[in-house]
């Protein structure tokens, strides 16, 4: 499921989870309870994996390496292939090391 971006938006994750409390809320059904809770066991076990592998931080790199490249190509309309391809290298082996150093950070 792909995140919100905007300032004060819920995730997907979050709205689907908001909507079945809302659900239990006005039910308080024993089905809408276990909604709500295999709702919220996936969210909590999504959250515990992206601590547990930085994958989240790792997709952040990822976006930030792409976004850097794409600003070097649109400041410099006129660089040469190989300057292109030497911001890209620079871009990717920084994301390299931002990756690898996750291996010595704390897990949570």
């Amino acid at each position: 499921m792909s995140e919100s971006n905007n300032a004060g938006e819920m995730s997907n994750p979050q709205l689907i989870q908001q909507m079945a409390l809302l659900n239990w809320l006005h039910s308080d059904s024993p089905e809408s309870k276990e909604v709500l809770r295999a709702v919220t066991g996936v969210q909590v076990a999504r959250e515990v994996f992206n601590r547990l592998t930085g994958q989240s931080r790792v997709d952040t790199y990822k976006k930030e390496c792409i976004l850097s490249v794409a600003d070097f190509v649109k400041k410099n309309p006129q660089a040469l292939p190989e300057q292109v391809n030497a911001e890209v290298e620079k871009q990717v082996l920084l994301f390299a090391a931002r990756v690898q150093a996750l291996d010595s950070a704390p897990l949570l």
